[in-house]
């Protein structure tokens, strides 16, 4: 089990405490059972921001089934700055603490909402790392508050919603997932080699209680290489993370954004939501390696891109947005390899922070 607390402040939401935790078991046979992971944590705003959110990775033994699951009720908040990427005229320089900013400036919007998320996946296996599955997602938004609006001030959120005739109080997004995975990491939380492959097609209905249909392309693709045989701490890592829209609409706090993935963690260098889009892509890449010797402490260097299209002409690679910086992890354990993350980083726009958390980004 790790532990790590949560502390932030911004002008909006006030001072935020909280507490992640991280929890591993080995459900089989280490040769041919993944490890499974447990995450919970909760924070607390100063002025109202409240979440809750449990996740976890399982693996049965031989890994016969695999099951994730995210879990969320919140009274939560974001800081919005628009639709799409690449626009450095009107983009937003901060700094951050974690996920939250200690300043706001004029080109960023609070958003305050309720929010709750039931999701979850099962995969069986096919072959040896080849694995076939699907789920549900629900995702729930209501009395959503943007705190800038006004009737002489407009907001991103709320012109979206205008636009394409959401309520802009509450929708909701639910919707049936048909997945395959590819997965032969030799670790599920520090891998020094292997590939992590998900792809998922998601179609949200109305029927099951949607604002609107859509079809989703999401896909998650992990690659490590190991570059010392003697040292194998030593190691390169490649991550890229797409959402797709294919057809129909998203409400605005559905699209995907800024530290959408899993665990919340992309884009180092900007707080979660910065960018978002209809469409949009994560690429990062990442050098590992040992400082002590008895592996305590270790070293990373990192570089992302985002990309993001809007509501209008811009496409998706059609303009970018970079960060790139450095960090320590701490270990807490060695077989599980569990480690405390400290990351410093620098985007553009003068968008910097410094980022914590538990186990590797990806």
């Amino acid at each position: 089990m790790s532990l790590l607390p949560v502390i932030g402040y911004n002008p909006s939401f006030g001072g935020v405490l909280g507490v992640n935790i991280v929890m591993g078991r080995q459900k089989g046979d280490p040769a041919n059972t993944g490890y499974s992971v447990y995450a919970l944590g909760v924070t607390y705003g100063t002025k109202g921001i409240l979440t809750f959110q449990a996740r976890h990775n399982v693996f049965q033994p031989q890994n016969q089934w695999n099951f994730q699951g995210n879990w969320q009720f919140s009274k939560y908040g974001l800081i919005d700055h628009g639709l799409g990427t690449g626009n450095t005229n009107y983009c937003a320089g901060q700094f951050s603490v974690g996920d939250y900013p200690v300043a706001l400036p004029d080109s960023a919007f609070p958003i305050k909402y309720n929010y709750v998320r039931l999701f979850e996946k099962a995969y069986r296996k096919l072959g040896t790392h080849t694995y076939v599955g699907g789920g549900l997602s629900f995702d729930l938004y209501n009395k959503v508050n943007d705190v800038r609006l006004t009737d002489s001030t407009t907001t991103p959120h709320h012109r979206y919603s205008m636009k394409h005739d959401f309520n802009p109080k509450k929708y909701s997004a639910n919707g049936i997932i048909l997945a395959f995975q590819f997965n032969n990491r030799e670790h599920p939380i520090r891998s020094y080699g292997g590939i992590y492959f998900d792809i998922n097609l998601r179609f949200d209905q109305q029927w099951m209680g949607s604002t609107r249909n859509s079809v989703q392309v999401m896909y998650d693709f992990r690659k490590y290489w190991s570059l010392s045989k003697r040292n194998p701490e030593h190691v390169l890592a490649f991550w890229h993370w797409g959402s797709y829209l294919m057809s129909g609409e998203l409400p605005y706090l559905e699209m995907p954004y800024t530290g959408s993935d899993t665990y919340n963690r992309s884009g180092r260098a900007y707080t979660i939501g910065y960018f978002r889009g209809p469409s949009y892509a994560y690429f990062e890449t990442e050098y590992r390696y040992p400082i002590t010797r008895n592996k305590l402490i270790s070293g990373v260097l990192f570089l992302n891109f985002q990309t993001a299209s809007n509501d209008d002409l811009q496409q998706v690679y059609g303009a970018w947005n970079y960060g790139g910086g450095a960090g320590f992890r701490f270990l807490f354990q060695k077989k599980s390899r569990s480690a405390v993350c400290v990351d410093f980083s620098q985007g553009q726009c003068g968008s910097s922070g410094i980022f914590f958390g538990l186990n590797e980004v990806f």
